[in-house]
């Protein structure tokens, strides 16, 4: 049996008083893939936002790595990736090398310095990632498909136990967003990192993540691809047209 990295018991949190997740409750296992997906305004952020204790829920449980929010300190082995990052302007005086380093800091103490240790940590990712040639680039040259290489290098690169992932692929076509979606399998596969990705894109994450958690303020379903595309729920949910073309090759919500 995996250990349960994560367990997320009737989670509700509000904001403004609007309450914005209901009765939210799943379990992630070391190794899980998970694509959390879902309407605009469904409440992806949000949950994602609360699992890092960045806002406060109104009831409810999370527990990582079998410890309350409350009580877990272990940031560290935590790989986050949020939705803007502020050093992809094309002015940023940073090499892609330096910006992957920076996911060694949340285990150091002040002042942050690099050894040899980081070095090779950095490098091995980069190998991982196949974006060795990319290190010395400055990260503002590097094209958007490249840009979210280095930054998933960044959230692996000091060996977290959970990796979560913002909707990393926003900005990109889709060609690139079914290159990413691989990308994070692959390093999903080679680490056993359990791994949280927010996408829109149900048909490309679908093929890649071994679970989908459709979320619409409440969760709507949890399982893989394949029974999410078969659910008569599903289908009643969202209509069979609309179902289809989600699990189709070009579909998109």
């Amino acid at each position: 049996m995996f250990m349960k990295v994560l367990e997320v018991k009737n989670l509700s949190t509000a904001y403004k008083s609007v309450e914005v997740l209901r009765d939210i409750s799943f379990t992630a296992e070391a190794g899980d893939y998970i694509g959390i997906v879902g309407p605009n305004g469904s409440g992806k952020t949000t949950l994602i936002k609360t699992l890092l204790g960045l806002l406060p829920s109104s009831r409810g449980e999370i527990l990582i790595e079998g410890k309350s929010l409350s009580h877990f300190k272990e940031w560290g082995h935590i790989g986050y990736l949020p939705q803007k990052m502020p050093f992809l302007d094309q002015h940023f005086p940073a090499t892609a090398e330096e910006i992957i380093a920076t996911g060694t800091y949340p285990g150091k103490c002040f002042p942050k310095k690099l050894g040899g240790n980081d070095h090779r940590a950095v490098d091995r990712v980069a190998a991982l990632l196949e974006i060795e040639d990319l290190k010395q680039k400055p990260i503002g040259k590097l094209s958007g498909g490249q840009q979210q290489r280095v930054l998933l290098a960044r959230a692996f690169v000091h060996e977290p136990k959970i990796v979560i992932l913002d909707e990393p692929t926003a900005a990109l076509d889709p060609q690139s967003r079914g290159s990413f979606y691989a990308m994070v399998k692959k390093m999903n596969l080679e680490t056993q990192t359990t791994v949280l990705l927010v996408s829109h894109d149900i048909a490309s994450l679908g093929k890649e993540a071994s679970k989908l958690l459709y979320l619409d303020r409440r969760i709507i379903f949890y399982g893989g691809f394949e029974a999410f595309c078969k659910s008569p729920e599903m289908t009643a949910y969202f209509g069979s047209l609309s179902q289809h073309l989600m699990c189709g090759r070009h579909g998109n919500l």
